[in-house]
């Protein structure tokens, strides 16, 4: 991957982390994930994708939390 590449939450492959760049959602949306500390610069790690593809379980700040691909393509990061 290019050093200067971002991308949806949702493309980031099992076992790789990035770092958080953007939130595009709005409203209650965005207001849950910023209370789960996906703010600019937090790291996350794709732990593990459900058989049926979704949702895909993230580690964010300690925490495994799992996000649907709709609302995870909200979420710009910066592959690491």
């Amino acid at each position: 991957m290019k050093e200067t590449e971002e991308l949806d939450l949702s493309k980031l492959p099992v076992g790789k982390r990035g770092k958080v760049v953007s939130l595009q959602a709005e409203g209650l949306t965005r207001s849950r994930l910023l209370d789960l500390g996906l703010i600019p610069e937090t790291v996350v790690e794709v732990i593990r994708q459900s058989p049926a593809g979704d949702p895909i379980a993230y580690g964010i700040r300690g925490a495994i939390i799992a996000l649907r691909s709709e609302v995870s393509s909200l979420i710009t990061i910066h592959p690491l």
